[in-house]
């Protein structure tokens, strides 16, 4: 009988949708909660799990009590061995550390765990080379390519992998920034080392990329064509994160957040780095559209940097008020593989889905596919 191990970060992605841009450090996550900010990760945990229940009968669950594992296992209908001990609601990455080691112990074949980056760097420092592992994207950054595209999709490679159907293990980046310069405006990514993960190219991510850089003529008609639109009186654009939006707010002659949320009416800027409830109080009863990028190398249009943008959001605004943009280079980088959406909606994911126009230049526009 296979035995998986199962580790949840309970406070992973707390600070993206109330725009802290992370949720490393105590400070942070307070902060996110006393902004009303909900944990992401349980659901996201249980998402994965209930995909891996459909073959609890043949495999050993093993994880950390209470709401690192236990209570997330439970929910998707497992009888789990708990081991180790931690304070209930006081969670640290000691406590991820610890736990993967003490489950490296109980010889599991595979670890799977519910975080971020920051879970992902714990996780390293721990396991190392010493067992397979794979992520279920559950931070605000995830930048490292041990993480499956989506929960569900973290799900089905564990059964892939703990039936025998998935063989080969790759090494995979361990990435990471730092929140404090990333906050201001810098992104400072550093690898860190290298997890085994199975090798699955469908569901498993790559390391996030910054692409091949397009030519400036190509951004610049990408900003031109967006903000031609711009002329519609009245009409509230939400200008996501990434260099590609930010060529649009340097064409406004506006100080964009980069790394957060913007809003823009008239090319006028109305409100920058706002949170998930900020966005809703700004543009109820106005007609809103979403510009939003893709994220190089992995492909990403929602939940990964971004996740102000929530389901919500998206449903006021509107599927059909949202404009993506990225360069022909950027799309080609992914090789035919489709764009993902992961807002943590499963009805609003495959609403998202099938195929969307994509601004790729002034009155330049291609046709792609849109998966979860």
């Amino acid at each position: 009988m296979k035995k998986l191990g199962v580790i949840v970060n309970p406070v992973a992605g707390i600070g993206g949708r109330v725009g802290l841009k992370g949720s490393d450090g105590i400070e942070i996550v307070l902060k996110a909660k006393e902004l009303g900010a909900q944990p992401e990760s349980p659901m996201r945990a249980v998402d994965a799990l209930k995909i891996v229940s459909n073959v609890k009968d043949s495999i050993e669950v093993i994880t950390y009590p209470y709401e690192m594992g236990e209570e997330e296992c439970q929910e998707a209908g497992f009888n789990p061995k708990v081991i180790g001990s931690i304070f209930r609601g006081e969670t640290t990455p000691g406590d991820t550390k610890k736990a993967a080691e003490e489950m490296v112990k109980n010889r599991i074949d595979l670890l799977l765990f519910a975080g971020g980056d920051g879970t992902a760097r714990d996780i390293y420092n721990s396991v190392g080379y010493k067992v397979p592992v794979l992520g279920i994207p559950a931070g605000v950054k995830i930048h490292s390519a041990v993480f499956a595209v989506t929960p569900r999709s973290a799900g089905e490679v564990a059964v892939m992998f703990l039936r025998d159907r998935l063989i080969n293990i790759r090494e995979a980046e361990v990435m990471d920034i730092d929140e404090d310069a990333f906050r201001s405006g810098a992104v400072t990514s550093k690898l860190y080392g290298y997890l085994r993960v199975p090798e699955e190219s469908r569901y498993v991510q790559s390391v996030k990329t910054g692409g091949i850089i397009a030519e400036k003529e190509a951004l610049a008609g990408i900003a031109a064509d967006v903000i031609d639109k711009m002329d519609d009186d009245d009409c509230y654009f939400i200008i996501g994160p990434g260099t590609t939006t930010r060529v649009i707010m340097d064409s406004l002659r506006i100080n964009n957040t980069l790394l957060g949320v913007d809003i823009v009416s008239n090319r006028q800027l109305i409100a920058s780095d706002v949170s998930e409830n900020q966005l809703i109080d700004l543009i109820k009863g106005h007609r809103t559209k979403i510009v939003v990028t893709v994220i190089g190398g992995q492909g990403h249009l929602f939940g990964r940097g971004n996740q102000q943008l929530s389901p919500k959001v998206i449903r006021e605004v509107g599927i059909k008020n949202i404009i993506v943009i990225a360069t022909k280079e950027k799309l080609a980088a992914l090789s035919g593989r489709p764009l993902l959406v992961d807002t943590g909606d499963e009805g609003l994911n495959k609403e998202l889905s099938g195929y969307i126009r994509v601004t790729t230049g002034f009155e330049d526009y291609v046709i792609y596919k849109v998966g979860y």
